[in-house]
């Protein structure tokens, strides 16, 4: 059975659910806000480098300025499987399968062979395992990786996450 065709989760509603708070909470708070369980139901990202040190320095930014206890699933790769510089398939399809939440996987890479090579995987996103549904974000890297993920970890759908990383490349730094 194709994952697009599994049947929908229960839906508690939000009244009900174990973090909602109870009516002697509400009344000294005001109105309750939704909450979320920690960690579940967001977009992942997956940044993809030539370097594994590149990519992981580039993941514990993101991370360190979303300013979360509990930021959105991120996976970094870098390098081949060979143990040096460029980038592997095999390790962005893992990374992908690694972050998903079941709302989509938002991916940026570094330079130009990256590209290459998650565009020529998301081609044959099936064929590689790779959840559904999984984006290339057209971004920088670094700019885009924080915007991705501090947008991931509000919560935001995978639409939003790529607009997020997108927009960096209309950023001015002047």
């Amino acid at each position: 059975m194709d994952r697009r065709d599994a049947p929908k989760a229960d839906v508690i509603p939000i009244s009900t659910a174990p973090s909602a708070p109870h009516a002697e909470q509400a009344a000294e708070t005001g109105p309750a806000r939704p909450a979320r369980p920690a960690g579940h139901g967001r977009v992942g990202v997956v940044l993809v480098s030539h370097s594994q040190e590149l990519a992981a320095a580039t993941g514990a930014l993101a991370v360190a300025l979303a300013h979360s206890d509990d930021p959105a699933p991120v996976a970094t790769t870098g390098g081949s499987l060979g143990d040096g510089p460029g980038t592997s398939a095999v390790l962005i399809a893992a990374a992908a399968r690694r972050v998903d939440q079941g709302h989509g996987v938002a991916v940026l890479s570094d330079l130009g062979s990256a590209v290459s090579t998650v565009r020529a995987l998301l081609a044959e996103a099936d064929e590689h395992g790779l959840p559904f549904p999984v984006r290339f974000a057209n971004a920088p890297f670094v700019e885009g990786a924080v915007a991705a993920v501090a947008t991931a970890t509000a919560g935001g759908d995978l639409a939003a996450v790529l607009d997020a990383a997108e927009e960096m490349y209309r950023q001015h730094k002047l």
